[in-house]
C-alpha cells in the first residue's frame, strides 16, 4: 500500500513532465541512494562492534548498493537527455552503461569480501552477538524487501532493464542478510564459528549475481533481438493492412529502452501511381509511430498481380519452399524472360538454426523447381538477418 501510495503521489506531482520515464528513474535512485546509505551505516557499525566479517561483507554490499543508486541517478539523468549533433539518436543507450558499471561494482566488492573470508575461515575469531544487533539485521531484511517491491513496480510503471536488475540485487541482499542473521545466531547460542564460512558463501552469491547482470548488459549493448511481443504486435498491424501485398525483411535497431527504429518491405500491386503508394506507406509509418512508439521506414516491392504465369510460378515456388521447411520464407519473386534460358529469381530468409548449408539449399531447390514448375536457372538471394 505505502509503495503504490509512493508511486502515485510522484506521478501525480510529475504529470506536466516532458520525461516521466526519466523523472522516475532520478526518483528511484534517490529512493535506493537514502535507504542504502541507512543500512549501510547501521550494519558496518555493528559489524564493528561484534567483528563479524559476514556482517561487514553485508554492509559493503550495502554500500555497493548506495553507489549502484548514484550510478542508476547519473544514467537517468544522461539517458534522458535530448538528441545532438554527435548523439542524433539519443543517449538512453547510457541506462546500460551505467547499469554496466554497477554490475562491475557488484562483481569487485564480492571478490574483495572472498579473500577476506577466506582469510577468517583461516584465522577464525569469536563475534560478539547482541539482541540490538539480531534486531537491526532482521530491520535491514525487511527494508531490503520492500526495496525489491518498490524497485519492480517502478520498473514495470516504465519498462527498465536498469532497475530490473537494481530489484533483483534488493532481493539478492535479502537472502544474503538472512544467511548474516543465521550465522550471528548459530554462534550466539552454539559458539560454533562460521562466521567466515558465511561470508564466503555470500561473497560468491554476490561475485554469481554480479556476473549475471554484466552479461545482461554486454548483451543490451551489443543489440539484443527485440522480445517476441512487441515483433507479433508488428506483424499484427502490418497483417491488418489490406491494401498491401505483403511484407518482409523486418529490421529492428533500438538505441534505448523506448528508442526503437525499424524498416521494412512493403508488397504492393506494381499497378499503382506513386502517390498512392505513397500515400498508403505514409499512412502505414505514421500509425507504427503512435500505435506502437517506433519510428518506420517502409521500402517499397512492386508485385505483378496480372500476369497469369508469374503468379503460377509465384504460387508453386512458395509451395516448393513451404514442401523443404515451414521455416523457410520467400519472397520478391521475379521471373527473368530475356536473353537466354528463363530465370527465376527471389529471396529467400533462412533462420539461424535451419539446418543445412545455403548451397545444399539451392541444390534442393533447383531440382524441386525442374520438378514441379519447369526447366528455369533459379537465382536465390538468402537472407539471414530478418525477423520476418
Amino acid at each position: 500500500m505505502m509503495i503504490n501510495f509512493l508511486i502515485g503521489r510522484f506521478e501525480k506531482k510529475q504529470q506536466k513532465s516532458s520525461d516521466i520515464r526519466t523523472a522516475f528513474g532520478i526518483f528511484a535512485g534517490i529512493v535506493g541512494l537514502l535507504s542504502n546509505m541507512l543500512l549501510f551505516v547501521s550494519k558496518f557499525l555493528i559489524g564493528l562492534i561484534s567483528g563479524s566479517v559476514s556482517i561487514m561483507a553485508d554492509a559493503m554490499n550495502n554500500l555497493s548498493d548506495t553507489v549502484s543508486s548514484v550510478l542508476t541517478l547519473v544514467g537517468f539523468y544522461i539517458s534522458g537527455k535530448p538528441a545532438d549533433e554527435e548523439h542524433p539518436y539519443g543517449h538512453e543507450r547510457f541506462e546500460y552503461i551505467s547499469g554496466m558499471l554497477v554490475s562491475l561494482l557488484i562483481t569487485f566488492v564480492g571478490f574483495q569480501f572472498f579473500m577476506t573470508s577466506i582469510d577468517r575461515i583461516k584465522n577464525p575469531q569469536s563475534i560478539t552477538v547482541t539482541p540490538v544487533i539480531l534486531i537491526i539485521l532482521v530491520l535491514s531484511i525487511l527494508i531490503k524487501v520492500w526495496q525489491s517491491v518498490f524497485y519492480q513496480r517502478v520498473a514495470k510503471k516504465i519498462d527498465s532493464n536498469t532497475l530490473v536488475a537494481t530489484a533483483k540485487d534488493s532481493l539478492n541482499d535479502v537472502f544474503t542478510t538472512i544467511a548474516v542473521l543465521v550465522s550471528a545466531t548459530v554462534e550466539g547460542v552454539t559458539g560454533l564459528k562460521i562466521d567466515g564460512i558465511v561470508g564466503l558463501v555470500i561473497a560468491c552469491y554476490i561475485i554469481f549475481s554480479g556476473l549475471q547482470l554484466i552479461r545482461e548488459f554486454v548483451n543490451e549493448l551489443m543489440g539484443l533481438r527485440p522480445n517476441q511481443a512487441a515483433i507479433d504486435e508488428m506483424k499484427l498491424y502490418l497483417s491488418s493492412v489490406s491494401e498491401i501485398v505483403g511484407y518482409h525483411d523486418l529490421l529492428i535497431h533500438q538505441y534505448g529502452p523506448s528508442k526503437m527504429f525499424a524498416s521494412v518491405h512493403i508488397e504492393i500491386d506494381d499497378r499503382w501511381d506513386l502517390t498512392k503508394a505513397h500515400e498508403t506507406i505514409d499512412e502505414i509509418e505514421n500509425k507504427f509511430k503512435k500505435q506502437l512508439g517506433v519510428e518506420l521506414v517502409c521500402h517499397i516491392d512492386p508485385v505483378n498481380l496480372h500476369d497469369q504465369r508469374q503468379q503460377f510460378i509465384h504460387q508453386e515456388l512458395k509451395k516448393v519452399i513451404k514442401g523443404i521447411s515451414d521455416e523457410l520464407k520467400g519472397h520478391d519473386i521475379r521471373l527473368v524472360d530475356h536473353g537466354g534460358k528463363p530465370r527465376i529469381l527471389f529471396d529467400l530468409v533462412v533462420p539461424n538454426h535451419f539446418k543445412g548449408t545455403d548451397q545444399e539449399l539451392k541444390i534442393r531447390l533447383q531440382e524441386q523447381v525442374y520438378r514441379n514448375i519447369g526447366d528455369y536457372i533459379v537465382e536465390i538471394t538468402f537472407d539471414h538477418n530478418y525477423l520476418l
